[in-house]
Order: structure tokens, then C-alpha cells, then sequence
């Protein structure tokens, strides 16, 4: 017999550059599988320092990468217990931001790359998020969200979807069809590529919002 039990867990997350008075935009950044946040946060150090915050949650589940048990990875999820865990990491999310105490002067951006793209999608849906940017890169949008779940969104958010050209996860086929899905639910999507493969293109995150 399978039982559940509640229990208090603490995370880390990871945060680059200062937030003030001159901060312009707050990104709320998800890696995808394999990534530490505090890695994962090295990629947007090109960004101004002034201007930009970014935040990167780290995702709970831990583990090594190889056989000589020296590089770690983490997973946001899997096919297992995948409701209950999903719940556990929407929570930590929201225990961030109440963290942050974010101000309401700058402008807010949600960026999911890769397995990431399921945790912002799912965070903005289930708790009525309306940012001022959306980000999607390489990766999915969860197949069990539908048009419903976004009726709360305005003009206001923009929306964005960014694939490499050379991605060798995204068939042709199965991306013109995911656009069409995803487009039947967020309407104002934008898309966007970069001429690389599975990776995070800084320069294609220019103008987003």
C-alpha cells in the first residue's frame, strides 16, 4: 500500500545581480534537465546589470550524470507521482517570490527552457500569473492545458516561442503542429528561432517584452 505523508522541505534558488530602483525588468528563469540554477543563471550575465534581475529557481530533484559520480543534475519532473510533485513544485515557486518581494515598477518575465517550459507554463496557469512576458525555448507546453486555462490573460503579456534551427529534439513536422496547438491557446504568440541547436540564445531574447 502506497501512503503519503507531509512534510516542511527547504530549496535553494539563485539570483544574479542586484535588485534597486533602476531594475527595468525582473526575469523568473527555469532550467531544463541536467541543469544547477546556479549554472544555468550564467547564461544571462550578458544582460545590463542595471536594468535586469534574474531569479532562477533550482529544480528539487537531484542526481548524478555520469558513472564517476562527480557532476550533478537536477529534474524538475517525471512520469512518477507526477500530480503530487508538480503541486510540491508550484508551492516552492510561490515561496520564492513571496521571498523576493518584487516590486511592481519593473516589468516581470517568465522564461521556461527546455523541461522548464513545462514548470512556467503550469505556475502561470494554475495561479493566474499575468507577466509581462512569456518565454517558451525548446521545449514543450503541457499537453493537459488547454485555451481555458489562459482566458485570464490580456494584451498585456506578450508571448513568446523560441526554437533553434538545429534543434535534434524538435522534428519539423511535430513542431508545425505544436504551433498550431499552442497558437489555438495563446492567440498573441510570437515565434522566434536562432540559428543553433538546443541551447538558450541570448541575443534571440532581445525586445521580448
Amino acid at each position: 500500500m502506497q501512503k503519503e505523508v507531509v512534510y516542511q522541505s527547504t530549496n535553494t534558488y539563485d539570483t544574479l545581480n542586484k535588485l534597486t530602483s533602476e531594475t527595468e525588468t525582473v526575469w523568473l528563469v527555469f532550467h531544463g534537465i541536467g541543469y544547477l540554477s546556479r549554472y544555468f543563471i550564467r547564461l544571462f550575465q550578458s544582460l545590463d546589470a542595471n536594468k535586469n534581475y534574474i531569479i532562477a529557481p533550482q529544480a528539487p530533484s537531484k542526481y548524478y550524470k555520469n558513472n564517476d559520480y562527480k557532476k550533478v543534475g537536477s529534474s524538475w519532473l517525471t512520469k512518477e507521482n507526477t500530480k503530487t510533485e508538480t503541486k510540491n513544485v508550484l508551492n516552492y515557486i510561490d515561496a520564492v517570490i513571496e521571498e523576493e518581494k518584487l516590486p511592481v515598477t519593473a516589468k516581470f518575465v517568465v522564461l521556461g527552457y527546455s523541461q522548464g517550459v513545462s514548470i512556467a507554463s503550469r505556475w502561470i496557469a494554475s495561479r493566474k500569473i499575468q507577466p509581462d512576458g512569456f518565454v517558451m525555448i525548446s521545449g514543450g507546453f503541457p499537453k493537459e492545458l488547454g485555451k481555458e486555462d489562459f482566458t485570464f490573460l490580456t494584451s498585456k503579456t506578450s508571448v513568446t516561442h523560441i526554437l533553434g534551427d538545429k534543434d535534434p529534439y524538435f522534428e519539423i513536422a511535430k513542431v508545425e503542429a505544436e504551433k498550431i496547438r499552442v497558437e489555438g491557446i495563446l492567440p498573441q504568440i510570437a515565434f522566434r528561432s536562432h540559428p543553433g541547436g538546443h541551447e538558450l540564445d541570448i541575443e534571440s531574447l532581445k525586445n521580448i517584452v
